[in-house]
């Protein structure tokens, strides 16, 4: 997990301290690029919510009528996921491209750190996100009707997917080899699993086969914790699957995004 040569700086001290310093190198990147977190953190999320509130909000029917109510919780889920899964593969592929990696390769640091100093960054940029689409959500007529702790708790759920996702669009970008190959692959897997979920329509209404995979997947069974927490109820066995797929997804690609990027370094 070290460079060659970098004696004594292995332990989890040297390897949090390593993850912290890139994450900060990738934070002041996105506040020297405000452009893009524009366009990520504030026009998308706000784009979306008054996209599907008014153009959608009045044709589609949904359990208990209140489409803004069905819909914000989805939004919540797709903007972290794309917010995630765009930035984080694009920067690291960037980097690659750059020969930025090449630079940290020389360091007496870790392999693993330079990857999650990256997806933790990103986390900066979800939590803007976040922020703003609360923020619009509560102007179309959204309402939490559930205790603040409840509420917290479901973004830190959120946010701990969005971090697992971060990890699948991080082994992407690493396998990927160019800036426009990351952006296209990155746009060809995360659609389908937004899109194939109970985010904008009941499953109940897809063909069985379709729907087998689309009430557990891990967009779904996020969507119905957030749904159900925000709305004073409980989630059930959604909150224990979302929690499950965040974390197996997180060690999955984790070990897959390190083994690649050692490859490459060599």
């Amino acid at each position: 997990m070290t460079t060659p040569g970098a004696a004594g700086t292995t332990g989890p001290s040297w390897w949090l301290r390593d993850a912290w310093l890139l994450a900060g190198r990738n934070v002041l990147r996105i506040l020297r690029a405000p452009h893009l977190l524009v366009m990520y953190a504030l026009i998308q999320p706000v784009m979306f919510i008054l996209l599907f509130a008014y153009v959608f909000g009045g044709a589609i029917p949904v359990p208990g009528g209140n489409y803004v109510q069905y819909l914000l919780p989805a939004v919540f889920v797709m903007i972290v996921l794309f917010t995630s899964t765009g930035a984080v593969g694009v920067g690291i592929a960037e980097d690659m491209e750059r020969g930025v990696m090449d630079r940290f390769r020389s360091l007496p640091m870790t392999r693993s750190s330079v990857l999650l100093g990256r997806l933790l960054s990103e986390m900066l940029r979800n939590l803007v996100s976040i922020v703003v689409m609360v923020a619009c959500g509560l102007v179309v007529g959204f309402r939490f009707h559930a205790h603040p702790g409840r509420i917290l708790l479901g973004f830190g759920l959120l946010l701990l997917l969005g971090f697992a996702f971060s990890w699948v669009a991080a082994y992407i970008g690493l396998l990927a080899g160019s800036v426009e190959a990351a952006q296209g692959m990155g746009m060809v897997w995360v659609f389908p699993f937004v899109f194939v979920s109970s985010a904008f329509v009941p499953t109940a209404s897809m063909p069985d086969w379709l729907r087998a995979y689309a009430d557990h997947s891990p967009v779904t069974v996020m969507i119905d914790t957030l749904r159900a927490w925000f709305a004073g109820r409980d989630a059930g066995s959604a909150a224990v699957q979302a929690l499950a797929w965040a974390i197996g997804l997180t060690l999955v690609f984790m070990t897959l995004s390190v083994a690649r990027f050692r490859r490459t370094s060599r």
